[in-house]
C-alpha cells in the first residue's frame, strides 16, 4: 500500500483542540475529563452516522455502476451474444490490466485485506484514489461478466469514505484506526443488504474484539447505510426466499453430508487460490497486462459453452437455484464451473470481491446435494430453497472461515428461524473439516502472500489464554488477620520458611507484610500494635483464578504477593502470585 505522506497522518486529539478550548490536563478536574469523554463518544457516534449514509449513498452508486456496464457490455436481451460473452470479459480484462497498473494499484484484490492493513500498519489511513479506482475497475469487472462480487469493493469502499471523513475531522489516531472498520461495515451492509452479518463480519474478521463503544458506532454505520440503500433501491432481499422447514430430526444427516461435501470444495477453492495466485505474481511483469484478459477470455468460453450463468455476482441465478429451476446434476456442474470462473478472475488480480461467489458456489452446491439425497432417498423431505441456503451458510462457514457469521447470514436472508439447527449442523461439519485440512484461513493466506503479517483472527480466538490459576502458588504459611499484634506475626516467620505473609483486613482486603518489614517495625517499638493500624495504607488489590495472567502485571512490580481470592468467598485465598511466577509461566509457554 506505500508509505503514508505525512501530509496525510492522522493528528493527535491536542491538535484538534482550538486555542480558546485548550486547558492542561493537569488543570482538568476529574468532572470535566469524564465529560469531556462523553462529548467525545457522542460525537463519534454521530460521526458513525454520517459514514453510513455516506457509504450507503457510494454502494448506490456502485449498484448502478455495475448493472449500467452489463448492460451495455454484455446487452440486455434474455439470450447473450456468443461474440459478446467473450469479447466483453476479455476487453474488460486489458482494461482493467492497465488501470490497476499505472492508475489505481491499490484496487486490486477483494478489499478485506486492505482495510485490515489500513487498521493494523497504516493507523487508519487509505487514499481516497483507491476508492475510486476500486469503484471503477469492480464495476467494469462485474459488469462485464468476471466471476467476482460486489461486496468486498463495497467494504473498502466505505473504510476509504471514513477514513477521508476522518482526515478531514482531523482525528486521534486511535480514532482513525477505528473508523476503517467502521465504514467497512457501513459498506458490507449496503451492498449486502445485511446489516447483522456486517457487522458481525467486521468483528469477526476485521477487528476481533469489540467494546460498547466499537460496537455502538459500528451497528450506527451498518444501520444508517442499509437504511439510505433501501431509500433507493427498496427494501427486498437480494433473493425470492421460498418457505424453508426442518419436518423431521432425521433430515439433519442430510444438512450434515451437505457440510462434508461443502467442506473440501471450500479446502478445493482455497488451494486453488493458494497455488494459482502466487504462480501468476511470479510470471514475468509484461503477462500483468495480459492475465486479466485471459481470464475473461477462459469465462467467456465457458459462459459461451452453456453456463453463462457463471459471470458475474450470479445473485439472479442463486434466486433461480432456490425455486428448483435447474437439475441437481447442471446445479453441481455449476458449482464446479464457478469456483474455476472465481479462481481465474481472483488470481489474475481482477479487482472484485469473494463474496457474492462463494454464496453462488454454496446454493448450487446445496441444492445439487439435496437433489441428489433426494433422488437416491426419496422420503427425504427436499426443499431447493433450504438446501440453497444452507449451502451458502456451509461455503461462508468453510471458505472464509467465519462461524457466527454464515449462521446469522443464512437468518437474516431468508428470516427463518426453523432453519436455524441445518445450519449449525452443517456449518459446523463444514468449518472443522475446513480448519483441519487447509490451517490457514483464506484472509490470511493472502495477506501472506503480499507479505503482511496481519493479525489472524482465527489464530487468536483458538488461542489458549494464560489465566491466573496457571501461575499462582499455594499460600505460603499462615494468613494473619488485622487484629493480630505484629508480634504475633514476627511468632509465625519464626515457624516458617516464607518471606511474606499475607494479612486479611477489614471489608474482605488483603494486605501483606515481609519478613524484614516486620523486624524493622519490630525495632521501632510497635510490637504491640496490630497488623490492621501498621498496614491501613498497603492494601493490595486481589485477582481471581480464572481472570488473564497479564492481570497480574499491574501490581506484580509494587507487592511482592499479589493475593489470589476466592469468587465465593473474598476472605478466602485460592492462592498468591508473584512477579516470578508470571514470568516463569510466560517462560514455559515459549518453550511449549
Amino acid at each position: 500500500m506505500g508509505s503514508i505522506p505525512e501530509a496525510h497522518k492522522s493528528t493527535t486529539v491536542a491538535e484538534t483542540v482550538s486555542p480558546s478550548q485548550a486547558v492542561s490536563v493537569e488543570g482538568l478536574t476529574p468532572a470535566r475529563v469524564l465529560r469531556s469523554v462523553f462529548r467525545e463518544e457522542r460525537f463519534f457516534l454521530i460521526l458513525s452516522v454520517f459514514i453510513g449514509v455516506f457509504s450507503g449513498l457510494a454502494v448506490v452508486c456502485f449498484r448502478f455502476a455495475i448493472d449500467w456496464c452489463r448492460i451495455y457490455l454484455l446487452g440486455t436481451g434474455a439470450e447473450l451474444s456468443p461474440w459478446r460473452l467473450i469479447l466483453a470479459p476479455t476487453l474488460a480484462g486489458l482494461v482493467i490490466a492497465v488501470l490497476a497498473i499505472h492508475v489505481f494499484p491499490a484496487a486490486r484484490g477483494s478489499g478485506v485485506n486492505q482495510t485490515k492493513a489500513a487498521l493494523y500498519i497504516y493507523d487508519g489511513y487509505i487514499p481516497f484514489k483507491t476508492a475510486i479506482g476500486k469503484f471503477i475497475a469492480s464495476s467494469v469487472a462485474i459488469g462485464a461478466g468476471h466471476s467476482l462480487g460486489p461486496e468486498d469493493p463495497s467494504l473498502q469502499i466505505g473504510a476509504t469514505l471514513a477514513s477521508a471523513i476522518g482526515r478531514r475531522m482531523k482525528l486521534s489516531r486511535d480514532r482513525m484506526r477505528l473508523l476503517a472498520p467502521i465504514g467497512a461495515a457501513a459498506g458490507l451492509a449496503a451492498a449486502f443488504n445485511a446489516p447483522i452479518s456486517a457487522v458481525l463480519f467486521v468483528i469477526e474478521e476485521v477487528i476481533g474484539r469489540w467494546t460498547a463503544g466499537i460496537l455502538g458506532s459500528v451497528v450506527l454505520s451498518a444501520v444508517s447505510s442499509v437504511v439510505v440503500m433501501r431509500w433507493f433501491l427498496g427494501s427486498e432481499s437480494l433473493f425470492r426466499i421460498p418457505p424453508v422447514e426442518l419436518r423431521r430430526p432425521s433430515e439433519l444427516i442430510a444438512y450434515a453430508i451437505l457440510g462434508i461435501i461443502g467442506g473440501f470444495a471450500s479446502v478445493a477453492f482455497s488451494t486453488g487460490i493458494s497455488a494459482l495466485r502466487p504462480r501468476c505474481r511470479n510470471m514475468p511483469p509484461w503477462t500483468q497486462y495480459f492475465q486479466p484478459a485471459v481470464a475473461g477470455l477462459l469465462i467467456g468460453v465457458i459462459a459461451m459453452l452453456g453456463a453463462p450463468q457463471v459471470m458475474g455476482a450470479g445473485y439472479e441465478y442463486m434466486d433461480e437455484a432456490m425455486h428448483g429451476q435447474f437439475t441437481w446434476q447442471f446445479l453441481a456442474i455449476l458449482a464446479a464451473l464457478k469456483i474455476i470462473a472465481t479462481l481465474l478472475s481472483f488470481v489474475s488480480g481482477t479487482p472484485g470481491g469473494m463474496f457474492a461467489p462463494t454464496l453462488f458456489v454454496g446454493a448450487m452446491l446445496g441444492a445439487a446435494v439435496g437433489g441428489a439425497e433426494h433422488a437416491l432417498l426419496p422420503h427425504f423431505h427436499y426443499a431447493a430453497g433450504t438446501y440453497a441456503l444452507v449451502g451458502m451458510g456451509v461455503l461462508f462457514a468453510g471458505f472464509l472461515r467465519v462461524p457466527m457469521t454464515s449462521v446469522f447470514m443464512v437468518l437474516e436472508v431468508s428470516q427463518n428461524y426453523t432453519i436455524i439447527v441445518p445450519v449449525i449442523v452443517a456449518n459446523t461439519f463444514a468449518y472443522v473439516i475446513s480448519r483441519t485440512l487447509q490451517p490457514t484461513p483464506i484472509f490470511d493466506l493472502l495477506s501472506r502472500q503480499d507479505g503482511l503479517d496481519l493479525p489472524s483472527m482465527e489464530e487468536i480466538r483458538e488461542e489458549n489464554i494464560l489465566r491466573v490459576e496457571d501461575a499462582m502458588q499455594p499460600v505460603s504459611g499462615p494468613v494473619l488477620n488485622a487484629k493480630d499484634p505484629l508480634d504475633s506475626a514476627i511468632l509465625a516467620f519464626q515457624g516458617c520458611a516464607a518471606s511474606v505473609l499475607m494479612v486479611r483486613m477489614p471489608g474482605h482486603s488483603w494486605a501483606c507484610i515481609e519478613r524484614e518489614q516486620a523486624q524493622t517495625l519490630l525495632n521501632e517499638g510497635k510490637g504491640a500494635e496490630t497488623l490492621g493500624t501498621l498496614l491501613k495504607e498497603c492494601e493490595i488489590p486481589y485477582v481471581h483464578p480464572d481472570q488473564p495472567l497479564d492481570t497480574v502485571l499491574r501490581y506484580v512490580d509494587r507487592w511482592p504477593q499479589v493475593p489470589v481470592a476466592n469468587r465465593a468467598n473474598l476472605s478466602k485465598l485460592d492462592g498468591m502470585i508473584s512477579q516470578r511466577d508470571v514470568l516463569e509461566r510466560y517462560r514455559d509457554l515459549g518453550r511449549e
